[in-house]
């Protein structure tokens, strides 16, 4: 059954999800990061949908197929920086709030790494995924099949 689009529904909710997009793409997070951020969180909140398309993004922008490939297993991975092992740790702490929370040494680590207003930015990346993803899981959002 078909489910409804929040987008022709409520257009002004639809907007003000654009305009959180709009504010971290200006933003001085790596486009990157951002994209790899989307894919974590996406995988982790099984959002086919928002895979396809950041992935397709990350593709489109020069990340590597293998690092793409590896962001589901990153702990064991040695394709990734410090930095970025903060940041995909911070990503799945705030993804999963409600397991444990943010862990100070993973909080002081990203802060260390990225100073205060990076963090904000990448909490906020992170809180926007999330909110995507279930605006994209709970209506059943199709992705163009490319076959």
């Amino acid at each position: 059954m078909q489910r409804i689009s929040i987008k022709d529904i409520e257009p002004n909710a639809y907007k003000a999800m654009l305009g959180m997009e709009q504010y971290i793409r200006n933003s001085q997070l790596l486009p990157l990061l951002r994209e790899m951020i989307k894919i974590r969180a996406s995988q982790i909140n099984g959002c086919a949908y928002c895979i396809d398309m950041h992935t397709q993004e990350a593709l489109k922008i020069g990340e590597n197929q293998r690092r793409i490939f590896a962001l589901s297993a990153w702990k064991e991975s040695p394709l990734f920086t410090e930095e970025e092992r903060a940041v995909l740790q911070l990503t799945e702490e705030v993804t999963l709030i409600s397991e444990d929370g943010v862990s100070d040494k993973t909080y002081y680590k990203v802060l260390k790494f990225y100073g205060e207003n990076g963090l904000a930015q990448i909490i906020m990346q992170v809180i926007i995924i999330n909110s995507w993803n279930r605006i994209a899981v709970s209506t059943r959002q199709i992705f163009e099949q490319i076959i």
